[in-house]
């Protein structure tokens, strides 16, 4: 039963943590090539800004979450999410609005992406500095121990505060953007720009409105993901290096321009990474007189060690677009 627990506490919920986050930014990432038809490579880089502006707002007022009994870093995540939004609209009006209007080729805009990314990068170390930062800076992080009713199981299933958040805060973004897209006049009105641009122009469809709700929804996740991100480890200014690759490849994986598909991409290689570096000898132990000398003296049988974790994505990038091109969800579409 101890391997058991082991097994859910490293894998079960590490893997729903970091799929949740890849998951929530691959979303956005997607949004944004089905509306706008471009990989929008600053989207980590908005995600880090969203964490920045929570850690900025946190240390302005430390103890506003102790009114409502939440991490004030939580309390502060709408507004946070407002100055994001406000930031993505603020770079469409500035850097990709003028390329749409010169009618550049899809290249173009994401070198032009590149180079938000790198702008962002600079700024965000310019204020934050190089070292990580808590976003618990008056609060004290919870920490919840479910003891598992069964003889011989001494060691409890730990979940922390920041990862039930995050558990309850991914599932209404994926129900509220069902919803949106579903059942909403602009959602549909996404969905039929995503389809067909030009025929939604020419079926009276505002679809500057569209742009501009686009980036506010992508801005909004961003700063979610991000921040809730920061809060189960800990925030640093180099945050997007992490993310990038794993959120494009949950993308790309899913099925690029589908957010349902994204949201499964998101979870598969959040799942696979974690997988990949757990040591499956534990769950050999109780075996270990019945398996091969071989098998049972070695120590580690991970298949990669962490710090390789992020060729994992790639991995299952290549076997998908080998296996299925378009993705698990057929993508270009909502």
């Amino acid at each position: 039963m101890n391997e058991l627990v082991f097994f859910i506490n490293n894998v079960i919920v590490a893997g729903s943590v970091t799929g949740s986050i890849y998951a929530i930014g691959a979303v956005g990432v997607t949004l944004v090539f089905s509306i706008m038809r471009f990989a929008h490579f600053a989207h980590a880089d908005m995600m880090t800004f969203g964490a920045f502006m929570v850690l900025l707002l946190t240390m302005a007022f430390p103890q506003a979450g102790a009114a409502v009994g939440l991490p004030t870093a939580v309390v502060m995540l709408p507004l946070a999410m407002l100055l994001t939004a406000l930031l993505a609209v603020s770079i469409d009006r500035v850097f990709y609005k003028p390329l749409r209007a010169h009618g550049v080729k899809p290249i173009v805009m994401v070198i032009a992406s590149l180079g938000v990314t790198l702008m962002l990068q600079g700024l965000i170390r310019v204020f934050a500095g190089t070292s990580g930062e808590s976003l618990y800076v008056d609060d004290r992080k919870e920490i919840f121990r479910l003891a598992l009713p069964f003889e011989g199981a001494r060691a409890p299933i730990v979940v922390t505060e920041p990862q039930l958040i995050l558990f309850v805060l991914t599932v209404i973004c994926v129900v509220g953007l069902h919803l949106f897209l579903s059942r909403s006049r602009l959602g549909k009105a996404m969905r039929a720009m995503s389809d067909n641009p030009d025929l939604a122009r020419a079926s009276g469809i505002n679809t500057n409105l569209i742009v501009a709700v686009t980036w506010v929804i992508v801005g909004g996740l961003a700063a979610i993901a991000g921040t809730l991100l920061s809060l189960d480890v800990t925030f640093k200014p180099d945050l997007s290096f992490f993310l990038l690759l794993p959120i494009f490849a949950a993308a790309i994986v899913g099925g690029v321009g589908h957010p349902y598909g994204a949201i499964a991409g998101g979870f598969l290689v959040g799942f696979a990474e974690t997988l990949a570096v757990f040591n499956w000898g534990v769950l050999l132990r109780p075996f270990r007189d019945s398996l091969p000398e071989w098998l049972s003296a070695a120590g580690n049988l991970a298949f990669v060690g962490s710090e390789y974790k992020i060729v994992v994505p790639f991995f299952i990038l290549v076997a998908i677009l080998v296996w299925r091109p378009t993705g698990i969800f057929k993508g270009k579409v909502i």
